[in-house]
């Protein structure tokens, strides 16, 4: 048995996990399923979900809630028919494509169901978690509601309090069969999470393994309330004026206007009476671009948000080091994520670092993260669930803010420009060593 090495460590080369949601619908479920999918390809985890309701729609696209009820022989007919496919999927998936962690999505609210679903998977060797997320508080099913409403591929098009009424009469007939994981004593063989009130309670019962104790730590962590994250870089420095990587310089006077003008667009995007928590680097552009920020807001210096250490070549422009080390300029341009620079880091080593950072975010309500390019890159790969060869190259630009918000069936973004000028630090793969301007289409 040979090893695997990623960004959780090294891992047995035949780990392999089904984790099974377990829950009423508006539990946050689907939210939670995303989350734990990008957590680990963002740490090169092979992992992928395997949504019951997608497999579901192909038959009953838009049904209404009389289609979930138990008696409806139809459509529970269709539902286990979905369920099924989704199960053969994601079987196949295990076989052909090495996935290491499958997500298999659906309310599996029944001991009958659950037990289906692990007899199917665990007959294949694959080790089974059964995720639960129990939640009685109504302010925030409806607000899950009103997300679902809002982004369900259920009611796209519907009018949305119609959308509401429906989908809480399928929450009830959900709740005539829900029984909760082990409720009644006999499922203590299991392995599983149960998650009370987005975290409030935990309860753990039979975690084996180091894979199974990563996961089961960071969906501890999270929480389903809604909040967003904000992203900035620094204002332009005195380096990015003579287009030199890494430093720790000043800002220009065009960053610290854009400094002067952060706590306008901070104002327009987060209101003026949230609170918001800024988080920094360590290095002085950073700090400097957050000095006139609110006093009332919290900041905090992350030596993990410094920017990617370029090692020999720190401090000199993209020419002299294609001039000075031709083969390194070119090793990068080929694999741009796994290159590490002399004597510095790649990008595959910023996002371990990194991974406390976004552990505390999946913990934390509303930051505002200022910090460098390939961070920023970085941690706006892991809400975008952009890939290794993507995340590198994805332009962001200085003067901006933007604004994730992170929804159950995706992530939102909007951008707020201050419109001072600054210098591009994008350099395009395959391209000159100069820097460019990004074609507008491609990634922020």
């Amino acid at each position: 048995m040979s090893p695997r090495m990623n960004g959780l460590g090294i891992m047995p080369e035949d780990t392999r996990i089904c984790v099974v949601m377990v829950g009423l619908p508006a539990r946050g479920k689907s939210y939670i399923a995303q989350k734990a999918q990008r957590y680990l390809r963002w740490l090169s985890v092979p992992a992928r979900t395997f949504n019951v309701g997608n497999y579901r729609r192909e038959n009953a696209p838009q049904p209404s809630a009389d289609f979930f009820d138990v008696n409806n022989a139809e459509g529970e007919r269709k539902r286990r028919a979905a369920a099924q496919a989704a199960v053969d999927d994601m079987l196949k998936w295990f076989r052909e494509e090495q996935g290491v962690v499958a997500i298999f999505d659906a309310t599996n609210s029944t001991k009958e169901r659950r037990k289906w679903v692990l007899d199917q998977v665990s007959k294949e060797g694959i080790e089974v978690i059964f995720v639960e997320s129990k939640c009685d508080d109504e302010e925030l099913i409806m607000a899950n509601i009103r997300d679902v409403k809002t982004s369900s591929p259920d009611y796209v098009g519907q009018d949305p309090e119609k959308a509401a009424l429906d989908f809480r009469e399928r929450i009830r007939n959900y709740e005539k069969v829900y029984r909760s994981i082990n409720e009644d004593g006999d499922e203590d063989h299991l392995t599983y999470l149960k998650i009370m009130n987005v975290g409030k309670k935990v309860f753990i019962n039979r975690i084996q393994d180091y894979l199974q104790s990563r996961v089961v730590y960071f969906l501890m962590n999270l929480h389903i309330r809604p909040r967003s994250v904000w992203l900035s870089r620094h204002g332009e420095s005195l380096l990015n004026l003579e287009g030199r990587i890494g430093g720790d310089a000043d800002l220009s006077s065009r960053g610290e206007e854009y400094a002067r003008k952060l706590p306008e667009l901070v104002r327009q995007s987060v209101g003026s009476d949230r609170p918001l928590t800024v988080w920094t680097s360590t290095l002085k552009r950073t700090i400097q671009t957050a000095r006139h920020l609110p006093k009332h807001y919290n900041q905090l210096q992350w030596k993990a948000l410094d920017e990617l250490d370029a090692g020999v070549c720190d401090g000199m422009t993209y020419q002299e080091i294609a001039d000075q080390y031709p083969e390194d300029f070119q090793a990068r341009d080929e694999d741009k994520y796994n290159y590490r620079y002399r004597g510095g880091e790649s990008y595959r080593d910023v996002v371990i670092r990194l991974e406390p950072i976004i552990m505390e975010l999946e913990r934390s309500e509303d930051i505002l993260i200022i910090s460098h390019q390939a961070v920023i890159r970085c941690i706006y790969a892991y809400f975008m669930q952009k890939t290794q060869e993507e995340s590198p190259w994805v332009p962001v630009p200085l003067h901006t803010l933007i604004k994730l918000t992170p929804m159950a069936y995706g992530t939102e973004i909007e951008r707020y420009s201050a419109n001072i000028k600054a210098v591009s630090t994008w350099r395009g793969k395959g391209s000159t060593a100069k820097h460019e301007d990004p074609a507008p289409e491609g990634g922020i």
